[in-house]
């Protein structure tokens, strides 16, 4: 078997960015992947400004508390006052620029209304108040790096360097589609042998999360001839097709000889838990142009959403040309025992408890869709490691494995 490890490190050397770069307004922009780095061509702030309400002094003038000056100009913000005259105060709003000469802004509730002017009440220090000019972006500085996923914070940023568009990486696009006679919708009846196919809304919900365009070709019959035209028509247009279940070599299994005919296809046997199938490949597109890349997943609930989050997720995060691909994981307490660890390296659903170590959930089946849902994260075991309580484990929340 493969080690997780080496079955990510084939998964990811085979990825590369889409090409198609498109520029998008900031409104639309959030939640895609930056596919330039972004300079800024001002300064922020442009002019050095007051943090504060308050009046514009030179220290030259505040000999001690109680001085009385007399206000010479009114700054609000937007407006440009002219240089201070020495001897008096300049009345100043929050991100007015400070006028030329000013030392220092004394923040209003340190002053008082006096005869003939303004009774300052503190001795300030030099630049007490003011915000100078590039303290926050400097000229010409990086102030976005390629790769990452912009969230309003990196938006915002943008806005304030005065960019009204960024480059970003078209959308994945990637198909979905589900074998099995034995599939049943949610809402229609239950014949006996059948189940809900809850794997297909595992994995259009997984890739929607992701940011993907994901067209779902629904449920294919247990034919081969219909699974190859469903891998015909999602390598059409898509650059990933991703399936569960059916790459095994029974009767009734046609995706592996499906995929072979269509294009090429590695079977690996990873050694991991939940998980261990899954299907590799690619898939020619029928005018000859290219190829669309093929991943099989296990068909147990459970097998396919932590093999989609610890393996699939990367390769996705690759085509969409991030530059972060792995999850943050964090060191916490096990209050939990697991004392027959697998061969295998191991993810155990567990959550956070309300004295901030780890538990785990019971029943660690591969079909125990509840234990993701009473989960917050995984526990990431080394094959053959035992756990006793007060260890130190390896765990990675669900907000990082879900995005």
């Amino acid at each position: 078997m493969l080690s997780f490890e080496q079955a990510l490190e084939k998964l990811l050397a085979a990825a590369q960015p889409v090409e198609e770069i498109r520029s998008l307004p900031l409104t639309a922009a959030a939640g895609r992947i930056l596919a330039l780095a972004q300079r800024s061509t001002v300064a922020v702030p442009p002019l050095d400004n007051s943090a504060m309400d308050g009046y514009a002094v030179r220290l030259a003038d505040i000999s001690a508390k109680g001085i009385c000056l007399p206000v010479s100009q009114r700054i609000p913000a937007g407006t440009v006052g002219t240089a201070l005259q020495p001897g008096t105060a300049a009345r100043i709003f929050t991100g007015a620029p400070v006028p030329a000469g000013t030392d220092a802004v004394v923040m209003q509730e340190l002053c008082e209304h006096g005869e003939g002017g303004v009774v300052i009440n503190h001795l300030p220090r030099s630049g007490e108040n003011i915000r100078r000019a590039g303290e926050d972006i400097s000229v010409g500085a990086e102030i976005l790096p390629v790769g990452i996923k912009l969230q309003p914070q990196h938006i915002a940023l943008a806005a304030s360097a005065g960019l009204p568009e960024l480059p970003v990486y078209r959308r994945v696009r990637v198909g979905v589609f589900f074998t099995g006679d034995e599939l049943v919708q949610p809402g229609e009846p239950l014949p006996p042998g059948a189940i809900y196919n809850s794997n297909r809304y595992a994995l259009v919900t997984l890739l929607e999360g992701m940011g993907c365009e994901v067209r779902d070709l629904g449920t294919v019959p247990d034919k081969l001839d219909a699974t190859r035209e469903a891998l015909r028509k999602a390598a059409t247009d898509n650059d990933l097709i991703i399936t569960s279940g059916g790459v095994s070599v029974g009767e009734e299994d046609h995706v592996k000889p499906a995929v072979e005919a269509e294009g090429r296809l590695d079977m690996w046997k990873i050694a991991i838990k939940p998980g261990k199938p899954l299907a590799f490949g690619e898939v020619r597109r029928p005018d000859a142009a290219g190829k669309a890349w093929f991943i099989g997943l296990p068909g147990n609930p459970v097998s396919a959403m932590v093999t989609f989050m610890v393996m699939v997720r990367p390769f996705i995060l690759r085509l969409q040309g991030a530059g972060l691909l792995m999850p943050r994981s964090f060191a916490q307490r096990a209050d939990f025992e697991w004392l027959r660890p697998d061969a295998r390296k191991e993810f155990l659903r567990a959550r956070i408890n309300a004295d901030g170590g780890i538990e785990l959930y019971v029943n660690q089946g591969s079909g125990v869709v509840t234990s993701l849902c009473w989960g917050d994260g995984l526990v990431i075991n080394p094959p053959g490691k035992t756990i006793a309580r007060g260890d130190l484990v390896e765990f990675v929340p669900f907000a990082e494995l879900l995005s």
